[in-house]
């Protein structure tokens, strides 16, 4: 399984980004796709993350307000709609694969990651 996550880029205080993760190669029916990101000098933490069959989704709290996880399935694709962004908001994000149901908070059940796109947004 391979993940590229594409779409970061820098923006302004307020503004919006939309990030991509294509998934590709030998994929359960059933998976879940997690978005993490990591800033400079901090621990990697869980942003949102959904299931492929039934499409449950899942938000970090401080970020369910600003942040909606959606998916194409008929393309491998999920997105992250990323609104109202603040400099705090900048880290590379990354994308992660999980066979099965699973589409939780935690990174080490997650199988596969992409690279990661870097996010920065300017105060």
């Amino acid at each position: 399984v391979q993940l590229q996550a594409s779409g970061g880029g820098l923006v302004q205080a307020g503004g919006s980004l939309r990030l991509s993760c294509v998934v590709s190669g030998r994929t359960f029916s059933d998976y879940a796709v997690g978005w993490f990101r990591q800033a400079p000098g901090k621990e990697r933490e869980f942003v949102a993350s959904n299931s492929r069959i039934g499409g449950s989704t899942l938000y970090a709290d401080s970020m369910k307000d600003r942040f909606a996880i959606s998916r194409d399935n008929a393309k491998n694709l999920v997105y992250l709609q990323m609104n109202s962004l603040k400099p705090e908001d900048t880290a590379v994000y990354y994308c992660a694969y999980k066979s099965g149901p699973y589409y939780g908070r935690n990174m080490y059940s997650y199988d596969y990651w992409g690279q990661g796109t870097q996010v920065t947004v300017s105060s």
